[in-house]
């Protein structure tokens, strides 16, 4: 059988999902099989990639959008550039 692979943005939002689902009074077990992942996965996931707390996922985003600002501005100065 093959292979599901679920990429790490998957992952992440899986991993958030069952966090909304735990504090929503789930439990573990619940929140995982909503999921559909077993409770193995869930935990060697959370180990593995459920590493970045809320202020460095926040930090991540706003690096990104930093990122996305300046490549918007340098695109309008090229655009501007070439009329």
């Amino acid at each position: 059988m093959p292979k599901k692979g679920h990429n790490p943005e998957q992952i992440l939002n899986k991993l958030r999902q069952v966090e909304v689902a735990i504090a929503g009074g789930k439990s573990v077990g619940a929140a995982v099989r909503e999921i559909g992942v077993t409770d193995h996965t869930y935990y060697r996931w959370r180990r593995e990639d459920g590493g970045l707390n809320l202020d460095q996922e926040n930090a991540r985003l706003k690096r990104t959008i930093a990122d996305l600002a300046l490549d918007k501005l340098i695109l309008k100065e090229a655009a501007e550039g070439n009329f």
